[in-house]
């Protein structure tokens, strides 16, 4: 990160606090999708919103998951809403629940206009004590902090002109505003829902559903991202249900410290001028005008990307066996905007997009399976060291070194590994 700069605070989160609210809020966050679509031309909007319900089977409860993971299907300005069920995450499962949605998406001809947008919300069902308030002030600051990086990877318009859909329903305007170092949370939210300029939930990061205790503390915790742009490829949306939730858990981390600052004036200043670059109401239609986000910007806005992707990058970790940081570092690459305007598909940004997600399957044949017996089952304990336990595992299955430390790479990032010096075995940590 460049130029870090924390705020003092007397709330910060010890260690070992910091260690219990990263366990739980893994354990018990769910991000769910509404993804807004319109209907081909020529078709009427009730028509095509029967169709896709049909076919989608909605739940209509939250807990219920249903055939397909919907909650339900219901009216839009931009047409209709697909609202998805957050689920526990794992990349695998989440990916063919979003393959399926958008298989029937593009079946009935649906159209991700301008008018459309991609939002995600992370709820935390079954939360019985409030979240730390420094938490939020630091996923709150970590948004502010990179936001253009963020609007620039999640946009997903078709012209150099229109990267991105216009700001009236994803605005910065009150975001950039106001600030944890000077305010609590709390009053953060009141200002918000005070504000005229821009309606509480159409907010770039929309705190609307958050719940105070008198202590300032958070109960519920519901937030609401609100600026990616309508997107129809599952890898896509999967991975960044799992940007949000590394920004979450990163949050936790940075509460240890104090709360993460926006940066230096002048970067600051900066970043506010590619966010209304990028974020604006003057482009045709419903889009925003562009034009000046030149070669060069784009290759600032990139750089920024990265630097969050950086940052983020140890919470990955966290996520087995799941391809997500690959994905996401491609989309920081070259967002999806940039491939539709390089005349892409959404089948061919999905086909380039899975391909950074298919997960090498060395070390699952019948060898691979025996390799993951003898260590569940610690047939192989009481080696003196790793080393000569790696002799011993490569001997016992007739491997070469070589092959075995390939075949234990897998196991790493699929169950994750580590030697026990009490066992004198390899055991798995998940």
């Amino acid at each position: 990160m460049k130029d870090p700069i924390l705020f003092n605070r007397k709330d910060t989160l010890p260690p070992a606090g910091a260690g219990y609210w990263k366990d739980l809020l893994y354990r018990v966050s769910k991000v769910g999708a509404e993804i807004e679509v319109a209907p081909q031309k020529g078709v009427k909007r009730p028509i095509f919103e029967e169709a896709i319900r049909q076919d989608l089977a909605p739940s209509g409860s939250l807990e219920r998951l249903g055939a397909n993971g919907v909650l339900d299907v219901k009216t839009e300005h931009s047409g209709i809403e697909v609202r998805v069920i957050g689920r526990q995450p794992h990349f695998l499962a989440l990916q063919r629940q979003y393959q399926t949605i958008m298989a029937v998406l593009k079946k009935h001809g649906a159209r991700p206009r301008a008018t459309c947008g991609l939002h995600f919300h992370l709820l935390t069902p079954g939360l019985a004590e409030p979240v730390p308030e420094i938490i939020l002030a630091n996923l709150w600051n970590l948004t502010r902090r990179y936001a253009p990086e963020l609007k620039f990877m999640t946009g997903s318009g078709n012209k150099r002109e229109a990267l991105c859909r216009r700001r009236n329903h994803n605005s910065h305007l009150e975001m950039v505003r106001h600030t944890p170092g000077a305010m609590t949370m709390a009053q953060i939210q009141q200002k918000l829902k005070e504000s005229r300029p821009v309606p509480e939930h159409q907010n770039f990061l929309n705190l609307e559903h958050l719940g105070f205790t008198k202590e300032g503390a958070i109960l519920p915790f519901h937030l609401e991202f609100r600026f990616p742009d309508a997107d129809l490829s599952p890898t896509s949306v999967t991975a960044k249900t799992f940007l949000f939730l590394a920004m979450l858990l990163k949050a936790v981390d940075l509460s240890q410290y104090g709360v993460i600052h926006v940066g230096k004036i002048s970067p600051w200043r900066r970043k506010i001028e590619l966010l209304n670059m990028l974020s604006n109401n003057n482009g045709n239609l419903a889009t925003s005008d562009t034009r000046a986000v030149t070669d060069d910007i784009i290759e600032e806005l990139r750089q920024g990307a990265y630097e969050l992707l950086d940052l983020l990058a140890p919470l990955f970790d966290r996520f087995i066996d799941n391809p997500a940081l690959d994905v996401l570092l491609t989309l920081a690459e070259t967002p999806i905007s940039l491939l539709r305007c390089a005349g892409y598909n959404w089948d061919e940004i999905e086909s380039r997009l899975a391909q950074r997600a298919a997960l090498d399957e060395v070390g699952l044949d019948d060898t691979g399976r025996r390799l993951m017996q003898r260590i569940e089952l610690g047939e192989w304990a009481n080696q003196p060291s790793s080393d000569a336990w790696q002799w011993h595992a490569a001997r016992e299955l007739y491997l070469t070194p070589q092959d075995l430390e390939r075949r234990l790479e897998r196991l790493q990032s699929l169950r994750g590994l580590r030697w026990d010096e009490r066992q004198g075995t390899m055991v798995f940590t998940s």
